[in-house]
């Protein structure tokens, strides 16, 4: 199954906004029980911002919202193992 159309879906700017947000939270409630629930939160948050830029709510924007705040909890764990990696060089 081609799953290209995905890359189509990422919206920059919710990402960079739940990317944002989630460092926040994950640096501020050091509670794991909390940090578990980070991922729906970005993904729910994903969709309420894509619909505020957008002003419109359909499928489209629905899964650009969720993959743009997923998305983002990826690109945290991305960059949290290259900084991680790099202190060991």
């Amino acid at each position: 199954m081609n799953m290209d159309f995905l890359s189509n879906m990422a919206v920059p700017l919710i990402v960079g906004i739940c990317l944002c947000i989630g460092y926040i939270i994950k640096n501020i409630v050091p509670n794991d029980g909390i940090n578990r629930f980070i991922p729906l939160a970005m993904g729910v948050l994903g969709v309420a911002i894509n619909i505020w830029v957008n002003k419109a709510f359909t499928a489209e924007i629905l899964l650009g919202g969720l993959f743009s705040g997923l998305a983002s909890t990826g690109l945290y764990e991305m960059f949290r193992n290259l900084i991680k990696n790099g202190d060991n060089l």
